[in-house]
């Protein structure tokens, strides 16, 4: 078969040992492009789809940036990273979201996602920072306020217009439906995803380039203590750009060299996504054998009589 004319390679597999026994099998597929697009690795099919859930959160974030919200109500680096996360609902976070509604004269109950289960308020949503910026957004252009969620807002259709840009696609030629926060998420192929960080990681333009700085930053904003998105940046120091996704995604960029990688576990499995995810870093070089190490101590050794393995490779295209 022809570099041309390949589009897939055989899935990787994640392996759950129970002493050393296999009990429960994952398939996963995964897919490296570069900031142009291009397809370098593939693990099953590139051209697989799926929602891309709260990994699409910094390409949101694009509305803070490029409208001069930021600016306006004097928002940092650190609240550019709340808006970008999925985080834990700690004092510290809902805070943090706090701040960016207070700064642009926004009260929380302007709010629309879910008050989570145990929860107080909304502000303790993992959403909460991506609907505070939407919030800023439209507070800062005088548009509507409570129908922010909606795809007929104005602040939804420049998120969409700005992610069709980066596509390099039509934007109605996206498959939209609600996230279960209530904001609209896409449908879209691996590879797209992967472009999309390929794009992040290589400062595309000054608005990517910050927002990557400020998740590498904040990194206990971006998820919290002990997460999977948090440690792997406070660990790689800057290097990579990192962010999960809901149903068993979870996206990657390489600060500097323009490369994205996208994974998408079938059956939705997080703890599969981890594990994938340390392999395929480790095996192309974006993550040391001592941070691999670090990591699988907490994400793949899950109990003293449970550990998960990776099976398979990615194949150059």
């Amino acid at each position: 078969m022809t570099r041309g004319k390949r589009t897939q390679a055989p899935a990787l597999e994640v392996h759950l040992l129970r002493e050393g026994i296999v009990e429960s099998v994952h398939q996963v597929e995964a897919t490296v492009c570069d900031h142009r697009g291009r397809v370098l690795l593939v693990a099953g099919s590139s051209q697989t789809s799926a929602f891309i859930r709260s990994a699409l959160k910094p390409f949101q974030a694009l509305a803070v940036t490029t409208t001069g919200t930021l600016q306006k109500y004097d928002l940092s680096d650190r609240d550019l990273a709340i808006i970008c996360s999925s985080h834990r609902g700690t004092i510290e976070q809902a805070r943090q979201a706090f701040n960016v509604l207070w700064r642009a004269d926004v009260d929380p109950s302007a709010l629309q996602c879910p008050i989570p289960e145990g929860k107080k308020n909304r502000l303790e949503h993992n959403c909460s920072g991506k609907h505070a910026g939407a919030l800023a957004v439209c507070q800062n252009r005088n548009w509507p306020l409570n129908t922010y969620m909606h795809r007929s807002n104005p602040v939804q259709k420049l998120i969409l217009s700005q992610i069709s840009e980066l596509l390099e696609m039509p934007g109605d030629e996206l498959i939209g439906a609600h996230d279960d926060c209530g904001m609209p998420t896409y449908l879209m192929q691996l590879q797209q995803m992967a472009h999309l960080y390929a794009q992040l990681a290589a400062g595309s333009s000054l608005d990517l380039e910050r927002i990557a700085r400020a998740m590498t930053y904040y990194p206990r904003m971006i998820a919290g203590e002990g997460a999977f998105d948090t440690e792997l940046m406070r660990l790689t120091e800057g290097e990579l750009v990192s962010k999960s996704g809901a149903e068993g995604i979870q996206c990657f960029g390489r600060i500097g060299e323009g490369m994205g990688l996208a994974i998408k576990v079938k059956d939705g499995a997080k703890r599969a996504k981890y594990a994938v995810a340390i392999h395929l870093l480790k095996q192309m070089g974006w993550i040391s054998p001592a941070i691999a190490e670090n990591l699988a101590d907490k994400f793949v050794q899950l109990t003293d009589f449970k550990r998960l393995e990776t099976i398979g490779e990615m194949s150059i295209l």
